[in-house]
């Protein structure tokens, strides 16, 4: 939305005296950014609110991993970072994503649940989420014989990476792919880009079970910059979408705990929150100061990031105080998540602030 500001500083006025400076290269440095947090210990590094005890999840054993049942011959694993899902089976193990930081206790994990059930311990079936290595940068690790499937687009995303730690999928689908295995099925479907252009949501109709990667945080706020996903108004899309899945248990790929319905529910409104939050502050934000000094100094870039800077640390303060103790991290990324939506509302749904149409 365009505006026009008071006078004599105002968008309107400044642009029209200062269209010879922005043309201008300047030397001088960025004034005005944000100060670093406050340094709390001999260390050096900041200290952020504690992770609220509902937020945790289960501790890892001495290997460093935790593995548990969901449901039935369904089980998932954590190192406290990452998660995989897998299903034990009559013919072998259907694995969903390969984490690296999780790495070998994968299949540790995998031994220690066959082992007692009685089910065979080879993984026979990887099932890519999405593209990205660090969910599935330890697939190498199951060899050549396992059949790895993927959404289509995967296919030649990895085929441009050349990672022989992500090998090519030899099944590939673009809209819906039914994987039965010795009496266990997943149901895979992709709508439509969200956090890569590839993400597909993986579901256990017997153990009303939802994996879906990087869109959900059960108990935490996004990953930074909303978990830098490629397209955000899909990226919101996909929380609802989400939702309207009859799941009861969610595995959401990050963090040390699986997901309840009520995690999505609130992370839906920490997300509407944080949206109300970031329009109010497009339009509460005076940008006179930051195209006065920058302007002047022929700095565009400068006037860019102190605004949206300023815009981000409006929006996001009272979003962080509102979720403080309820999601983990409030503190820490809530500012850059504001910063990344703030982008997607500028450029996605028009939402311009002061770099609208110039009257």
């Amino acid at each position: 939305m365009s505006r026009e500001l008071p006078s004599p500083t105002g968008r309107r006025t400044f642009l029209k005296g200062a269209a010879g400076a922005l043309a201008v290269p300047a030397a001088a440095g960025l004034v005005g950014a944000l100060a670093a947090p406050a340094r709390a210990d001999d260390t050096g590094l900041p200290d952020f609110a504690p992770v609220p005890a509902a937020s945790a999840g289960p501790a890892p054993n001495s290997d460093g991993y935790y593995v548990g049942r969901i449901s039935g011959h369904l089980y998932w694993v954590t190192d406290t970072y990452y998660q995989a899902m897998f299903l034990t089976t009559t013919r072998g193990v259907v694995l969903v994503d390969a984490p690296p930081t999780i790495g070998h206790n994968l299949l540790r994990a995998i031994d220690d649940i066959t082992r007692a059930n009685g089910r065979p311990s080879r993984v026979t079936h990887l099932v890519y989420s999405h593209s990205h290595a660090d969910h599935i940068g330890a697939a190498g690790l199951f060899g050549p014989d396992v059949e790895r499937i993927s959404h289509a687009a995967t296919a030649g995303l990895l085929a441009r990476a050349a990672d022989p730690n992500r090998p090519l999928p030899t099944v590939t689908f673009r809209d819906r792919y039914r994987l039965d295995v010795g009496g266990e099925t997943l149901q895979l479907a992709y709508h439509g880009p969200n956090h890569s252009p590839d993400n597909i949501f993986v579901y256990a109709p017997d153990h009303a079970t939802l994996m879906l990667v990087d869109v959900l945080y059960p108990g935490w706020v996004p990953f930074k910059n909303l978990a830098v996903s490629q397209d955000i108004p899909d990226w919101i899309t996909a929380q609802r979408i989400a939702m309207d899945y009859p799941w009861k248990t969610f595995v959401g790929g990050h963090l040390g705990r699986l997901g309840v319905r009520a995690d999505g529910t609130r992370q839906i409104q920490y997300m509407d929150d944080l949206e109300a939050s970031t329009r109010a502050a497009i339009d509460s934000v005076d940008p006179s100061p930051y195209f006065a000094k920058y302007g002047a100094q022929g700095n565009a870039w400068a006037i860019f990031r102190t605004f949206l800077d300023a815009v981000a640390d409006t929006a996001a303060a009272p979003v962080a105080a509102k979720y403080a103790g309820v999601l983990a991290a409030a503190d820490v990324f809530t500012k850059d998540n504001a910063w990344a939506l703030l982008e997607s509302l500028r450029i996605d749904a028009g939402v311009l602030g002061p770099f609208g149409v110039r009257p």
